[in-house]
Protein backbone atom coordinates (compact mmCIF):
# COMPACT_ATOMS: atom_id res chain seq x y z
CA UNK A 1 0.00 0.00 0.00
CA UNK A 2 1.72 2.96 -1.06
CA UNK A 3 2.20 5.32 2.09
CA UNK A 4 2.19 8.35 -0.02
CA UNK A 5 -1.77 8.59 -0.48
CA UNK A 6 -4.37 10.49 1.53
CA UNK A 7 -6.51 12.07 4.96
CA UNK A 8 -9.00 14.65 5.30
CA UNK A 9 -9.68 16.32 9.05
CA UNK A 10 -12.04 14.51 11.68
CA UNK A 11 -12.82 14.63 15.07
CA UNK A 12 -11.59 10.94 15.33
CA UNK A 13 -8.65 10.96 13.20
CA UNK A 14 -6.79 10.92 16.74
CA UNK A 15 -8.16 8.15 18.21
CA UNK A 16 -6.92 5.56 15.87
CA UNK A 17 -3.32 5.98 15.57
CA UNK A 18 -3.64 2.35 16.72
CA UNK A 19 -1.30 1.25 19.31
CA UNK A 20 -1.41 -2.28 20.95
CA UNK A 21 -2.72 -0.87 24.34
CA UNK A 22 -5.21 1.76 22.47
CA UNK A 23 -6.69 -0.78 19.42
CA UNK A 24 -9.13 -1.96 22.34
CA UNK A 25 -10.16 1.92 23.63
CA UNK A 26 -10.62 2.43 19.95
CA UNK A 27 -13.23 -0.47 19.62
CA UNK A 28 -15.34 0.32 22.49
CA UNK A 29 -14.96 4.02 21.79
CA UNK A 30 -16.77 2.81 18.55
CA UNK A 31 -18.92 1.04 19.88
CA UNK A 32 -20.55 3.33 22.00
CA UNK A 33 -20.96 5.76 19.48
CA UNK A 34 -22.47 3.07 16.90
CA UNK A 35 -25.37 5.27 15.40
CA UNK A 36 -27.36 2.58 14.92
CA UNK A 37 -27.19 1.43 11.05
CA UNK A 38 -29.22 -0.90 10.27
CA UNK A 39 -26.60 -2.18 7.83
CA UNK A 40 -25.58 -5.64 8.90
CA UNK A 41 -21.83 -6.39 8.33
CA UNK A 42 -20.66 -10.15 7.48
CA UNK A 43 -19.90 -10.87 10.83
CA UNK A 44 -23.34 -9.55 12.01
CA UNK A 45 -24.83 -12.08 9.61
CA UNK A 46 -22.68 -14.47 10.73
CA UNK A 47 -23.54 -13.83 14.36
CA UNK A 48 -26.83 -14.10 13.91
CA UNK A 49 -26.62 -17.30 12.20
CA UNK A 50 -25.06 -18.44 15.27
CA UNK A 51 -21.84 -19.07 13.80
CA UNK A 52 -23.20 -22.15 11.72
CA UNK A 53 -20.50 -22.09 9.16
CA UNK A 54 -17.40 -22.56 12.14
CA UNK A 55 -19.08 -25.30 13.85
CA UNK A 56 -16.68 -28.07 14.91
CA UNK A 57 -13.78 -26.17 12.93
CA UNK A 58 -10.58 -25.27 14.04
CA UNK A 59 -10.66 -20.99 13.14
CA UNK A 60 -7.82 -19.16 11.52
CA UNK A 61 -8.86 -15.23 11.47
CA UNK A 62 -7.29 -12.45 8.95
CA UNK A 63 -8.39 -9.37 10.36
CA UNK A 64 -7.03 -6.31 11.37
CA UNK A 65 -8.72 -2.97 13.42
CA UNK A 66 -11.19 -2.29 10.99
CA UNK A 67 -12.52 -5.67 11.24
CA UNK A 68 -15.30 -4.98 13.35
CA UNK A 69 -18.93 -5.62 13.99
CA UNK A 70 -21.48 -2.65 13.25
CA UNK A 71 -21.09 -1.64 17.19
CA UNK A 72 -17.05 -1.35 16.94
CA UNK A 73 -16.10 -4.73 18.82
CA UNK A 74 -13.30 -6.57 17.22
CA UNK A 75 -14.35 -9.54 14.95
CA UNK A 76 -11.15 -10.96 17.29
CA UNK A 77 -13.44 -10.88 20.14
CA UNK A 78 -16.77 -11.65 18.21
CA UNK A 79 -15.44 -15.15 17.62
CA UNK A 80 -13.45 -15.44 21.07
CA UNK A 81 -16.69 -15.03 23.20
CA UNK A 82 -18.74 -17.36 20.79
CA UNK A 83 -18.94 -20.84 23.11
CA UNK A 84 -19.09 -22.50 19.53
CA UNK A 85 -16.23 -21.37 17.80
CA UNK A 86 -12.57 -22.59 18.55
CA UNK A 87 -10.26 -19.59 17.45
CA UNK A 88 -6.20 -20.86 17.05
CA UNK A 89 -4.47 -18.44 15.30
CA UNK A 90 -4.34 -14.88 14.12
CA UNK A 91 -3.13 -13.72 10.94
CA UNK A 92 -2.23 -9.86 10.09
CA UNK A 93 -1.59 -8.05 6.57
CA UNK A 94 0.28 -4.83 6.09
CA UNK A 95 -0.02 -2.80 9.24
CA UNK A 96 -0.55 -5.92 11.49
CA UNK A 97 -3.64 -6.58 13.35
CA UNK A 98 -3.37 -3.67 15.41
CA UNK A 99 -2.68 -1.40 12.80
CA UNK A 100 0.08 0.17 14.29
CA UNK A 101 3.29 -0.70 11.79
CA UNK A 102 4.36 1.65 9.17
CA UNK A 103 3.67 1.02 5.71
CA UNK A 104 6.52 -0.97 3.67
CA UNK A 105 7.82 -2.10 6.83
CA UNK A 106 7.70 -6.30 7.35
CA UNK A 107 6.22 -7.08 10.68
CA UNK A 108 7.07 -10.39 12.41
CA UNK A 109 5.11 -13.80 13.82
CA UNK A 110 4.31 -13.05 17.49
CA UNK A 111 2.08 -13.76 20.11
CA UNK A 112 -0.89 -12.12 20.84
CA UNK A 113 -0.49 -10.14 23.83
CA UNK A 114 -4.10 -9.68 24.34
CA UNK A 115 -5.59 -13.39 23.35
CA UNK A 116 -2.43 -15.45 23.69
CA UNK A 117 -2.82 -16.87 20.26
CA UNK A 118 -0.33 -17.07 17.52
CA UNK A 119 0.15 -14.12 15.13
CA UNK A 120 1.57 -14.99 11.43
CA UNK A 121 2.42 -11.87 9.52
CA UNK A 122 1.44 -11.67 5.93
CA UNK A 123 3.44 -8.73 5.36
CA UNK A 124 6.67 -9.81 6.62
CA UNK A 125 8.71 -12.95 5.93
CA UNK A 126 5.97 -14.14 3.63
CA UNK A 127 3.07 -12.84 2.15
CA UNK A 128 1.09 -15.99 1.55
CA UNK A 129 0.63 -18.37 4.14
CA UNK A 130 2.84 -21.28 4.39
CA UNK A 131 1.51 -24.95 4.90
CA UNK A 132 3.36 -24.58 8.41
CA UNK A 133 1.37 -21.55 9.10
CA UNK A 134 -1.95 -23.40 8.09
CA UNK A 135 -1.25 -26.33 9.95
CA UNK A 136 -3.61 -26.81 12.78
CA UNK A 137 -6.79 -24.82 11.32
CA UNK A 138 -9.58 -26.40 8.56
CA UNK A 139 -11.28 -22.77 7.89
CA UNK A 140 -9.43 -19.18 7.51
CA UNK A 141 -11.95 -16.28 7.28
CA UNK A 142 -10.92 -12.84 6.25
CA UNK A 143 -12.39 -9.92 7.70
CA UNK A 144 -10.74 -6.92 6.37
CA UNK A 145 -12.20 -3.27 5.36
CA UNK A 146 -11.02 -2.29 1.51
CA UNK A 147 -11.17 1.06 0.52
CA UNK A 148 -12.08 0.76 -3.43
CA UNK A 149 -8.90 1.88 -4.94
CA UNK A 150 -6.84 -1.06 -6.68
CA UNK A 151 -3.49 0.10 -5.13
CA UNK A 152 -4.75 -0.66 -1.66
CA UNK A 153 -3.14 -4.17 -0.43
CA UNK A 154 -5.84 -5.67 1.46
CA UNK A 155 -7.50 -7.48 -1.29
CA UNK A 156 -4.03 -8.71 -2.65
CA UNK A 157 -3.24 -10.32 0.88
CA UNK A 158 -6.86 -11.46 0.40
CA UNK A 159 -6.25 -12.94 -2.53
CA UNK A 160 -2.77 -15.09 -1.73
CA UNK A 161 -4.10 -16.52 1.20
CA UNK A 162 -6.84 -17.82 -0.89
CA UNK A 163 -4.32 -19.10 -3.06
CA UNK A 164 -2.79 -20.91 -0.13
CA UNK A 165 -6.03 -22.28 1.56
CA UNK A 166 -6.94 -23.52 -1.27
CA UNK A 167 -3.52 -25.79 -2.37
CA UNK A 168 -3.70 -26.57 1.81
CA UNK A 169 -6.90 -27.77 1.91
CA UNK A 170 -8.21 -24.97 4.04
CA UNK A 171 -11.69 -23.65 4.02
CA UNK A 172 -11.61 -19.96 3.15
CA UNK A 173 -14.82 -17.91 4.63
CA UNK A 174 -14.64 -14.22 3.66
CA UNK A 175 -17.11 -12.11 5.93
CA UNK A 176 -17.87 -9.07 3.05
CA UNK A 177 -17.94 -5.05 4.11
CA UNK A 178 -18.86 -2.24 1.59
CA UNK A 179 -17.32 -1.00 -0.48
CA UNK A 180 -16.52 2.83 0.89
CA UNK A 181 -16.74 4.41 -2.52
CA UNK A 182 -19.69 2.53 -3.44
CA UNK A 183 -20.58 -0.21 -5.76
CA UNK A 184 -21.32 2.24 -8.86
CA UNK A 185 -18.03 4.19 -9.24
CA UNK A 186 -15.57 2.56 -11.41
CA UNK A 187 -12.90 4.58 -13.12
CA UNK A 188 -9.17 4.85 -13.84
CA UNK A 189 -6.83 3.09 -15.93
CA UNK A 190 -7.32 -1.14 -15.82
CA UNK A 191 -4.14 -3.24 -14.80
CA UNK A 192 -1.66 -4.15 -17.37
CA UNK A 193 -1.09 -7.48 -16.45
CA UNK A 194 3.15 -6.78 -16.60
CA UNK A 195 2.53 -4.70 -13.84
CA UNK A 196 0.51 -6.77 -11.96
CA UNK A 197 2.42 -6.66 -8.04
CA UNK A 198 1.51 -6.75 -4.31
CA UNK A 199 -0.29 -3.15 -5.38
CA UNK A 200 -2.18 -4.36 -7.96
CA UNK A 201 -3.19 -8.11 -7.47
CA UNK A 202 -5.82 -7.82 -10.05
CA UNK A 203 -6.35 -6.84 -13.66
CA UNK A 204 -9.14 -4.10 -12.64
CA UNK A 205 -9.76 -0.39 -12.69
CA UNK A 206 -7.94 1.69 -10.49
CA UNK A 207 -11.21 2.46 -8.96
CA UNK A 208 -12.81 -0.86 -9.30
CA UNK A 209 -16.50 -0.50 -7.81
CA UNK A 210 -16.43 -4.19 -5.59
CA UNK A 211 -16.60 -5.21 -2.41
CA UNK A 212 -14.09 -7.49 -1.06
CA UNK A 213 -16.62 -10.79 -0.83
CA UNK A 214 -17.20 -9.59 -4.54
CA UNK A 215 -13.92 -9.76 -5.57
CA UNK A 216 -13.71 -13.05 -3.48
CA UNK A 217 -16.36 -14.49 -5.20
CA UNK A 218 -14.72 -13.77 -8.85
CA UNK A 219 -11.36 -15.19 -7.53
CA UNK A 220 -13.54 -18.47 -6.99
CA UNK A 221 -15.50 -18.36 -10.33
CA UNK A 222 -13.63 -16.70 -12.92
CA UNK A 223 -10.07 -18.51 -14.21
CA UNK A 224 -7.16 -16.38 -14.44
CA UNK A 225 -7.79 -14.52 -11.20
CA UNK A 226 -5.75 -16.79 -9.19
CA UNK A 227 -2.02 -17.69 -9.48
CA UNK A 228 -2.74 -21.41 -8.80
CA UNK A 229 -3.28 -24.82 -10.48
CA UNK A 230 -6.95 -24.82 -12.15
CA UNK A 231 -7.35 -28.03 -10.13
CA UNK A 232 -7.12 -25.94 -6.91
CA UNK A 233 -9.40 -23.44 -7.61
CA UNK A 234 -12.44 -25.54 -8.65
CA UNK A 235 -12.10 -27.71 -5.50
CA UNK A 236 -11.28 -25.67 -2.85
CA UNK A 237 -13.96 -24.02 -0.90
CA UNK A 238 -14.71 -20.82 -0.81
CA UNK A 239 -17.65 -18.99 1.17
CA UNK A 240 -18.69 -15.64 1.21
CA UNK A 241 -21.10 -13.90 3.92
CA UNK A 242 -22.85 -10.96 2.38
CA UNK A 243 -24.11 -8.17 4.18
CA UNK A 244 -27.76 -7.59 4.47
CA UNK A 245 -28.81 -3.71 3.73
CA UNK A 246 -26.09 -2.58 1.34
CA UNK A 247 -26.23 -1.59 -1.51
CA UNK A 248 -25.04 -0.32 -4.85
CA UNK A 249 -25.57 3.25 -4.73
CA UNK A 250 -24.00 3.47 -0.53
CA UNK A 251 -21.63 5.51 -0.39
CA UNK A 252 -19.84 4.89 3.59
CA UNK A 253 -21.41 7.86 4.33
CA UNK A 254 -24.44 6.05 3.95
CA UNK A 255 -23.94 3.22 5.89
CA UNK A 256 -24.17 5.07 9.13
CA UNK A 257 -21.07 3.40 10.56
CA UNK A 258 -17.95 4.43 12.44
CA UNK A 259 -15.49 4.79 10.24
CA UNK A 260 -12.47 3.19 11.74
CA UNK A 261 -9.19 3.68 10.19
CA UNK A 262 -8.09 1.15 7.79
CA UNK A 263 -4.22 2.30 8.12
CA UNK A 264 -2.18 4.66 9.76
CA UNK A 265 -2.75 7.36 7.05
CA UNK A 266 -6.08 6.22 6.35
CA UNK A 267 -7.89 7.59 9.40
CA UNK A 268 -10.74 9.28 7.79
CA UNK A 269 -13.39 8.20 5.32
CA UNK A 270 -12.60 11.20 3.45
CA UNK A 271 -9.03 9.97 3.67
CA UNK A 272 -10.21 6.86 1.65
CA UNK A 273 -11.93 9.08 -0.75
CA UNK A 274 -8.94 11.01 -1.71
CA UNK A 275 -6.95 8.31 -1.63
CA UNK A 276 -8.58 7.45 -4.89
CA UNK A 277 -8.24 11.15 -6.02
CA UNK A 278 -4.82 12.03 -5.65
CA UNK A 279 -2.49 9.62 -4.65
CA UNK A 280 -1.62 7.93 -8.11
CA UNK A 281 -0.64 12.24 -8.83
CA UNK A 282 1.18 12.60 -6.22
CA UNK A 283 3.37 8.90 -7.18
CA UNK A 284 6.16 10.88 -9.44
CA UNK A 285 6.30 14.49 -10.36
CA UNK A 286 6.20 16.82 -7.30
CA UNK A 287 3.25 17.13 -6.54
CA UNK A 288 2.37 16.17 -2.47
CA UNK A 289 -0.61 15.46 -0.36
CA UNK A 290 -1.93 15.87 2.89
CA UNK A 291 0.29 13.55 4.61
CA UNK A 292 1.73 15.41 7.57
CA UNK A 293 -1.34 17.60 8.20
CA UNK A 294 -4.80 17.55 9.01
CA UNK A 295 -5.77 16.81 5.51
CA UNK A 296 -4.43 13.38 4.31
CA UNK A 297 -4.68 12.64 0.89
CA UNK A 298 -7.13 15.93 0.35
CA UNK A 299 -4.76 18.99 0.63
CA UNK A 300 -2.57 18.99 -2.60
CA UNK A 301 0.66 21.52 -2.92
CA UNK A 302 3.60 22.34 -5.49
CA UNK A 303 6.80 23.19 -4.91
CA UNK A 304 7.34 26.95 -5.54
CA UNK A 305 3.97 27.09 -6.83
CA UNK A 306 0.66 29.00 -4.80
CA UNK A 307 -2.13 27.64 -3.98
CA UNK A 308 -3.59 30.07 -6.57
CA UNK A 309 -1.47 29.43 -9.52
CA UNK A 310 -2.49 25.10 -9.17
CA UNK A 311 -6.28 26.17 -8.74
CA UNK A 312 -6.09 27.75 -11.81
CA UNK A 313 -4.30 25.26 -14.09
CA UNK A 314 -6.45 22.70 -12.48
CA UNK A 315 -9.78 24.30 -13.46
CA UNK A 316 -8.86 25.15 -17.02
CA UNK A 317 -8.83 21.47 -16.93
CA UNK A 318 -12.67 21.95 -16.49
CA UNK A 319 -13.09 18.58 -14.46
CA UNK A 320 -16.92 17.66 -13.03
CA UNK A 321 -17.55 16.64 -9.83
CA UNK A 322 -14.94 18.40 -7.81
CA UNK A 323 -14.44 21.92 -6.11
CA UNK A 324 -10.51 23.45 -5.23
CA UNK A 325 -10.57 25.66 -2.50
CA UNK A 326 -7.22 26.98 -1.17
CA UNK A 327 -6.87 25.75 2.27
CA UNK A 328 -3.84 26.44 4.90
CA UNK A 329 -2.68 23.39 7.54
CA UNK A 330 0.09 22.88 9.82
CA UNK A 331 2.29 20.55 8.56
CA UNK A 332 3.57 18.12 10.97
CA UNK A 333 6.57 20.38 12.16
CA UNK A 334 3.59 23.00 12.95
CA UNK A 335 4.89 25.10 9.98
CA UNK A 336 1.69 26.61 8.34
CA UNK A 337 1.21 25.34 4.79
CA UNK A 338 -1.32 26.43 1.67
CA UNK A 339 -2.47 24.53 -0.38
CA UNK A 340 -5.53 23.22 -2.44
CA UNK A 341 -8.74 21.20 -0.39
CA UNK A 342 -10.16 18.76 -3.04
CA UNK A 343 -13.71 18.49 -2.48
CA UNK A 344 -16.28 16.28 -4.11
CA UNK A 345 -19.39 18.72 -5.10
CA UNK A 346 -20.64 16.22 -7.15
CA UNK A 347 -20.40 12.46 -6.67
CA UNK A 348 -22.03 10.87 -9.81
CA UNK A 349 -20.42 13.27 -12.01
CA UNK A 350 -16.73 12.91 -10.62
CA UNK A 351 -13.84 10.95 -11.85
CA UNK A 352 -11.87 10.35 -8.73
CA UNK A 353 -8.93 9.50 -10.26
CA UNK A 354 -9.00 12.68 -13.30
CA UNK A 355 -7.42 15.17 -11.08
CA UNK A 356 -3.96 12.98 -10.73
CA UNK A 357 -3.57 12.52 -15.07
CA UNK A 358 -3.93 16.54 -14.52
CA UNK A 359 -1.11 16.81 -12.08
CA UNK A 360 1.18 14.50 -13.51
CA UNK A 361 0.90 16.95 -16.91
CA UNK A 362 1.33 19.85 -14.93
CA UNK A 363 4.12 18.29 -13.26
CA UNK A 364 5.69 17.69 -16.39
CA UNK A 365 5.17 21.43 -17.82
CA UNK A 366 6.54 23.05 -14.76
CA UNK A 367 9.83 20.91 -14.10
CA UNK A 368 12.50 21.83 -16.16
CA UNK A 369 13.16 18.35 -17.08
CA UNK A 370 10.58 15.97 -17.96
CA UNK A 371 10.36 14.20 -14.03
CA UNK A 372 8.96 10.64 -15.37
CA UNK A 373 11.08 10.18 -18.68
CA UNK A 374 14.30 11.25 -16.20
CA UNK A 375 13.07 9.23 -13.05
CA UNK A 376 15.36 5.86 -11.62
CA UNK A 377 14.12 2.37 -12.99
CA UNK A 378 12.94 1.86 -9.02
CA UNK A 379 10.86 5.01 -9.43
CA UNK A 380 9.16 4.08 -13.11
CA UNK A 381 8.81 0.65 -11.59
CA UNK A 382 6.82 1.92 -8.58
CA UNK A 383 4.96 4.17 -10.64
CA UNK A 384 3.29 1.93 -12.90
CA UNK A 385 2.45 -0.37 -10.35
CA UNK A 386 0.40 1.67 -9.34
CA UNK A 387 -1.11 3.74 -12.32
CA UNK A 388 -0.72 0.78 -14.22
CA UNK A 389 -1.03 1.83 -17.73
CA UNK A 390 1.96 1.49 -19.65
CA UNK A 391 0.44 3.41 -22.33
CA UNK A 392 0.08 6.30 -20.23
CA UNK A 393 3.62 6.33 -18.95
CA UNK A 394 5.24 6.38 -22.47
CA UNK A 395 2.90 8.75 -23.20
CA UNK A 396 3.61 11.39 -20.01
CA UNK A 397 7.18 10.32 -20.40
CA UNK A 398 7.54 11.65 -24.34
CA UNK A 399 5.14 14.08 -24.79
CA UNK A 400 5.09 15.26 -21.32
CA UNK A 401 2.92 18.34 -20.94
CA UNK A 402 1.43 17.69 -24.49
CA UNK A 403 0.06 14.80 -23.35
CA UNK A 404 -3.60 14.03 -24.42
CA UNK A 405 -5.05 13.08 -21.11
CA UNK A 406 -8.78 13.51 -22.39
CA UNK A 407 -8.11 10.76 -25.08
CA UNK A 408 -6.99 8.66 -22.46
CA UNK A 409 -9.73 9.35 -20.18
CA UNK A 410 -12.45 8.72 -23.08
CA UNK A 411 -10.56 4.85 -22.96
CA UNK A 412 -10.86 4.34 -19.67
CA UNK A 413 -14.38 4.77 -19.29
CA UNK A 414 -14.94 2.83 -22.07
CA UNK A 415 -12.82 -0.04 -20.16
CA UNK A 416 -15.02 0.98 -17.17
CA UNK A 417 -18.16 0.10 -18.52
CA UNK A 418 -16.73 -3.16 -20.04
CA UNK A 419 -14.94 -3.69 -16.57
CA UNK A 420 -18.75 -3.23 -15.17
CA UNK A 421 -20.36 -5.38 -17.88
CA UNK A 422 -18.43 -8.19 -17.20
CA UNK A 423 -18.70 -8.13 -13.10
CA UNK A 424 -22.29 -7.51 -13.18
CA UNK A 425 -23.17 -11.21 -13.25
CA UNK A 426 -20.92 -11.53 -10.01
CA UNK A 427 -22.32 -8.76 -8.00
CA UNK A 428 -23.65 -9.89 -4.66
CA UNK A 429 -25.69 -6.77 -4.19
CA UNK A 430 -28.31 -5.14 -6.29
Amino acid sequence: MNRRLFLQKSAAASLFMLSAVTWAQSNAAAASSAPGSTLKLGIDVLQERNFDLLRGKRIGLLTHPAGVNRYGTSTIDVLRKASNVKLCALYGPEHGIYGDEKANVPVDDKIDFRTQLPIFSLYGKYRKPTPKMLKGIDALVIDLQDIGSRSYTYVSCMRYTIEACFENDVEVIVLDRPNPLGGLKVDGPMLDKQWMSYVGAFRVPYVHGLTIGEIANICKLVPGWLDTDESYRKKGKLTVVPMSGWKRNMLWSHTRLPWIPTSPFVKTYGAAIGYAMTGLGCQLGGFKHGVGDNYPFRLITYSGKTATEVKAALDRCNMSGIDLRATTANDKNGKPVEGLYVYISDWDKCRPTEISFHMMRLAAAWSKKNPFSNASKNEKELFNKHTGSQAWFDAISTKGANVPVSSFLSVWDTEAKNFQNFTRSYRLYS
